[in-house]
C-alpha cells in the first residue's frame, strides 16, 4: 500500500525558524578611558538655598524674690524656641550681679525685694540690659519712678496673658514699651493732670536700698562705672540736692506747654521712647519736639539742654542762653 499519509502538520502551523540569538558584549568591569559621567541635571532656580543658622535665643535673667513665680516664668518663658531664662535672681543685687555675669537681651525685674529692692537696683541695670518691670506693684508713684529711672516697658501681675508676657519681653529687647492697663492709667492720669506724681519717698521706702547695699562685686567681674553701691543716677542726685540755690528763668526760652512738658521728661532722665509712652505721642514726633527745644535752648546735646533747664550752664558773656 502505497505510503501517500503525509506526516501530520504542527497544530500550531508551521514550524517557527528562530535567527539564531547573538549573545550581547559582556559588561566591562573598569570604565573605559574615553567614557565620560553622565551629566548631572543642572539645579532648579527653585530649589532651597543653605539652610540659614538658627537665631540665637534670646537671653533673659529673672529677678523674683518668690521661688514659685521665678519657677512659674522660668517654664513659661525657656519653654519658647526663641527664649532662654539664663539666670535668676532673689534681689536688686543679686539681679545686678547676674546681669554683669551673663549680660542678657532682657531682665525682668520685680519691684519690692528684700535687700536691694527693684526701684533701687534699676538705674544701674539699664545701663547693662533692657528691662521690664513685672511685679505686684500697682501704685502710680511706682509706675512713674520706674520709667523715669529707665525701665522698658510695666507689667501688673494678674493683667496679662502668657503669650502677652512673651511678646512684651521679645518687644523690649526690641525697644517697643509694653504697659498693662495699671501702668497705662498711671500714663493717662499724668497726661491728664499735666504733671507727675510730686516726687517723695515711695511705699516702704522704696529706692532708698543703695545706702546699705552690699559690697560690689569682686572687680574682675564688675565694671568700675559699674558699681551699684557707689553710682547715683546723675540726674536724681541734682534733682534731690535742689541744684543751685537760684530758680533757673525759663521763660526766657519761649518753650510752648508741650515743649516745657517734655523737657521736663528729658531732665528727669527719660529716653525718648519713654517720654513716647507717656505723652502718648509718637518716638518721631518727640524728636521733632527736642529738635525746636535744642534750637531754643541754644543746645548741641541732651545734658547741655538738661543744664540750661535746670540752670546749671556756665554762664558766657558772649552767648544768649
Amino acid at each position: 500500500m502505497p505510503n501517500d499519509v503525509s506526516p501530520a502538520p504542527n497544530r500550531h502551523g508551521a514550524a517557527h525558524h528562530h535567527a539564531p540569538r547573538h549573545p550581547s558584549p559582556p559588561i566591562p568591569l573598569t570604565p573605559s578611558p574615553d567614557a565620560r559621567p553622565p551629566a548631572l541635571p543642572s539645579p532648579s532656580p527653585f530649589s532651597p538655598g543653605p539652610v540659614a543658622p538658627a537665631a540665637e535665643p534670646l537671653r533673659v535673667v529673672v529677678a523674683d524674690d518668690n521661688p514659685v513665680v521665678r519657677a512659674g516664668l522660668g517654664v513659661l518663658l525657656s519653654g519658647r524656641a526663641d527664649i532662654q531664662v539664663v539666670a535668676e535672681a532673689t534681689d536688686g543685687r543679686e539681679a545686678y550681679e547676674k546681669t554683669l555675669e551673663h549680660r542678657p537681651d532682657v531682665v525682668l525685674l520685680d519691684v519690692r525685694m528684700p535687700g536691694v529692692d527693684g526701684i533701687s537696683a534699676l538705674p544701674h541695670l539699664v545701663d547693662i540690659a533692657p528691662v521690664l518691670m513685672l511685679t505686684y506693684s500697682r501704685e502710680s508713684a511706682i509706675v512713674h519712678e520706674a520709667l523715669r529711672l529707665g525701665a522698658g516697658g510695666y507689667l501688673v501681675h494678674g493683667e496679662f496673658t502668657a503669650n502677652q508676657l512673651v511678646q512684651a519681653v521679645r518687644d523690649t529687647k526690641d525697644g517697643r514699651a509694653n504697659f498693662t492697663v495699671t501702668a497705662a492709667d498711671a500714663l493717662l492720669a499724668h497726661m491728664r493732670h499735666g504733671t507727675p506724681p510730686r516726687r517723695g519717698p515711695l511705699p516702704e521706702g522704696l529706692g532708698s536700698a543703695l545706702a546699705t547695699a552690699p559690697a560690689p562685686p569682686p572687680p574682675h567681674t564688675a565694671e568700675p562705672s559699674e558699681s551699684l553701691s557707689q553710682l547715683q543716677p546723675v540726674v536724681g542726685q541734682s534733682s534731690v540736692s535742689g541744684g543751685p540755690s537760684t530758680t533757673p528763668n525759663r521763660q526766657q526760652y519761649g518753650l510752648s506747654s508741650r515743649e516745657v512738658e517734655i523737657m521736663d521728661l528729658i531732665a528727669s532722665g527719660m529716653s525718648n521712647q519713654q517720654i513716647a509712652a507717656t505723652c502718648f505721642i509718637s518716638e518721631k514726633t518727640v524728636k521733632n519736639h527736642i529738635n525746636r527745644i535744642f534750637t531754643k535752648l541754644h543746645s548741641a546735646t541732651r545734658s547741655e539742654a538738661i543744664a540750661h533747664w535746670l540752670g546749671t550752664a556756665p554762664r558766657n558773656p558772649g552767648r544768649q542762653p
